[in-house]
């Protein structure tokens, strides 16, 4: 039986748990951590249940699986650290929707101690993360009002305008949102009015 590669099914009581909220439009890590960081890793699996047999990222044989990865995740998910040191199996979600929102798991299947010949299989997630997607909200303005100074704060920009609180002033701000929403906003310095 020398060269036969044995697998043999672990299971781990406690499995971490995390709840990653997330905007629309994002990059989002899935943090995971093999449990031995000495054991070399030959197979990493991150799954979401709804999938049924299609994985979100399927590593094994050093490099991607794409045949079984599921449709939405191809070229929108990558290992954080693709040589998996100290047993770090993070995935980045890039640019997540709503459509991702979902519970994810992580297994790992790692190369025995035994020269090699057994390998270990995570039967049970590794870790579990709830991901909930959310679409941002409309453009949203702060007006921030100091004596003679008005601040103007949104998602994406900031501007400021000061002037002689004896003078009427007025500030124009355009706007294009990322979503390609065009925002336009007068705003009159009160010290003016």
């Amino acid at each position: 039986n020398v060269g036969k590669t044995v697998l043999l099914p672990l299971t781990f009581p406690f499995s971490d748990q995390k709840f990653i909220p997330a905007e629309s439009g994002r990059n989002v890590t899935l943090p995971c951590r093999a449990p031995n960081s000495n054991i070399s890793i030959i197979v990493t699996e991150w799954s979401r249940a709804d999938l049924e047999k299609e994985y979100v990222l399927l590593y094994r044989d050093e490099q991607f699986d794409p045949d079984y990865q599921h449709p939405s995740f191809k070229d929108r998910v990558d290992l954080q650290d693709r040589q998996m040191k100290d047993g770090d199996v993070s995935v980045i979600l890039k640019n997540v929707t709503v459509n991702d929102t979902g519970t994810y798991e992580c297994r790992v299947f790692q190369r025995g101690k035994n020269r090699g010949k057994r390998a270990h299989l995570m039967t049970a997630p590794i870790s579990i993360i709830y991901l909930r997607v959310v679409d941002p909200p409309a453009a949203s303005w702060l007006l921030m009002f100091d004596k003679s100074c008005i601040v103007v704060k949104c998602r994406t920009l900031q501007t400021s305008h000061c002037t002689n609180p004896h003078f009427h002033s007025e500030i124009f701000v355009e706007h294009t949102e990322p979503r390609g929403e065009q925002v336009r906003a007068k705003f009159i310095d009160p010290a003016g009015t």
